[in-house]
């Protein structure tokens, strides 16, 4: 029966290219290096080294059994590296990039819980609204939302996101509550975009898709700056569930119009690469997956 430590000494010999210097790799006697390579030889039935007092020489059997062996060798000693990270607590820095008002509403507590669960790490966590590049920027992964563009990144979708209609308290009880999605056209609304006028709203709802023209007095394309103006009273916003979810269960804010949502496309994490993903950023894929995918599910069974 073949012997793996036979092949492994077998290896190191041809790469060391004289059983002396294998016999100092290995950190074995030179004779128990000749030994386990005959035994293979037994084995196998062929001869794969010439030797002589001055030379060491690979068969032509031995360079093909070398070939194959050492890709075999090399599968192995990955799979036992993965096997020790997987054990290995994760340790390190990891550079996360989020937008911002899902980063500050979604993401924070479950960087919070990594911090705590593993002590030995360090998050650097870059809220922006921009589309990093993740290699030139030397981030690890990045959560987006909407439709993806094509990318050579990797990506796992964790759920769908949507958005919700909101208005401040004090807003609805100046300007009244809209019933009907047609209403929105004669109320402020809070734009997420650059223009003020003749935006179009394209909404979900009991009779499918609708669209409205909507108008107000503020537009940004920045939503913490259109989550701001909304709280601030001036008119009615879509907003992301993430977001609008713990203003309206602080009544803070108000949702209107609960038949309609608009949904934004998935929710996903990005990473540059899935080879060698390090065990630092797998655990927290993991730890904000389970996060991330629960509350979405639980925003969309809510509908």
């Amino acid at each position: 029966m073949l012997d793996l430590n036979d092949i492994v000494v077998f290896a190191r010999v041809v790469e060391a290219g004289s059983f002396t210097a294998a016999a100092r790799l290995l950190a074995m006697p030179k004779t128990t290096v000749s030994r386990r390579v005959a035994a293979l030889e037994r084995e196998v039935g062929v001869r794969l080294l010439q030797r002589t007092t001055r030379s060491l020489n690979v068969t032509d059997a031995g360079r093909l059994y070398y070939e194959q062996s050492s890709q075999a060798l090399r599968t192995i000693e990955e799979a036992n590296l993965r096997l020790a990270e997987a054990r290995a607590e994760p340790s390190g820095t990891i550079r996360i990039s989020a937008p911002v008002g899902f980063g500050g509403h979604f993401l924070t507590a479950a960087v919070v819980d990594f911090l705590a669960m593993y002590p030995k790490t360090k998050v650097e966590l870059c809220l922006t609204d921009d589309k990093l590049n993740l290699v030139e920027d030397g981030i690890d992964l990045a959560f987006r939302t909407g439709v993806l563009q094509d990318s050579t990144l990797i990506a796992r979708k964790l759920g769908s996101t949507l958005r919700l209609l909101c208005a401040s308290p004090d807003y609805l009880a100046r300007h009244g509550v809209p019933e009907r999605l047609a209403d929105l056209a004669h109320h402020q609304c809070v734009i997420a975009g650059p223009s003020t006028s003749g935006t179009h709203w394209v909404l979900d709802g009991p009779h499918g898709q609708e669209t409205v023209t909507v108008a107000g007095r503020f537009a940004a394309n920045e939503m913490q700056a259109v989550v701001a103006a909304t709280l601030a009273g001036f008119g009615i916003a879509q907003l992301p569930h993430s977001i609008a979810e713990p203003l309206i269960n602080g009544g803070r804010l108000s949702r209107v119009l609960r038949d309609y949502t608009t949904p934004v496309g998935g929710l996903h994490v990005l990473y540059p690469s899935s080879r060698h993903l390090s065990p630092l950023v797998k655990a927290f894929i993991e730890l904000a997956s389970d996060r991330i995918s629960s509350r979405a599910n639980t925003a969309a069974d809510q509908q």
